[in-house]
């Protein structure tokens, strides 16, 4: 029995899998025991393997297929969606992994698996021939950035990443923003996503309803913001020049 060509056509797999052609979970342990002697398996983490490309002798699963493999729930967010997408501003060695069930961090080939707590699964997909890959969309991913953007790179990453998006669904991004249910997301969402309303077909509906939810709070827009001005419209203190590209090429002071 050919196992590895059988595995081979399955990015990430278990002994369990490897077990469906043999019904001996002991000699299914052997033969991944014996595929990883002769390097034909990488194993990622406890009881999580994949095979060895014969064309580049790396592993078959790339970073995203590993990461929807990890645990049942798992699922790419954050950067690392933004990533997938091809609207990241730089490459990433850390891949952000959303999921219901805790997992420890871990490395595999260069990059490093953060777990990081899943609220709710709205805006969670499985793109069609993608492998088994699992991902927040491209509205799902906004609200995320924004919501977590002084725990995971930063505003200035944020405005980097937004800057380059077109067209989103505001209809998809609403309902996200009413699972979140958090004044705070509407602030940063509709002060950030302003300057980009044209570019990404936001209607003015959007930040009516993004001003709505904001209440009384004055808040600063990011933790490192040290001195700025205060936006009356959000009721935010945002730096002087928020939309500053890191080339240097201003695009938009944010302003309203």
């Amino acid at each position: 029995m050919d196992v590895y060509t059988a595995m081979a056509k399955v990015p990430v797999f278990s002994v369990d899998d490897v077990d469906r052609y043999y019904n001996n979970i002991g000699s299914s342990r052997s033969a991944v025991k014996r595929l990883m002697a002769y390097h034909k398996v990488m194993k990622i983490r406890n009881n999580m393997y994949t095979c060895v490309s014969a064309q580049t002798g790396g592993p078959i699963a790339n970073r995203f297929q590993i990461a929807s493999s990890i645990t049942e729930t798992s699922y790419i967010s954050h950067y690392s969606a933004m990533e997938y997408y091809g609207t990241a501003d730089q490459v990433y060695y850390d891949v952000y992994v959303s999921s219901e069930t805790k997992f420890n961090d871990f490395e595999f080939d260069g990059y490093t698996y953060h777990y990081i707590p899943s609220p709710f699964s709205e805006g969670v997909e499985s793109p069609e021939f993608s492998g088994g890959i699992r991902i927040t969309n491209r509205e799902r991913t906004v609200a995320d950035c924004l919501k977590d953007m002084d725990k995971i790179g930063g505003y200035e990453e944020v405005i980097a990443d937004l800057s380059v998006m077109t067209s989103i669904d505001e209809n998809k991004l609403l309902l996200v923003l009413k699972a979140y249910d958090n004044q705070f997301l509407y602030q940063k969402t509709g002060y950030l996503l302003w300057p980009l309303r044209d570019s990404l077909g936001l209607s003015s509906d959007f930040f009516d309803l993004c001003r709505s939810k904001i209440g009384k709070s004055k808040r600063y827009l990011s933790k490192d913001i040290k001195e700025g001005t205060y936006n009356n419209e959000w009721k935010l203190v945002i730096p002087s020049q928020t939309y500053a590209m890191k080339n240097g090429g201003l695009i938009s002071d944010a302003s309203i």
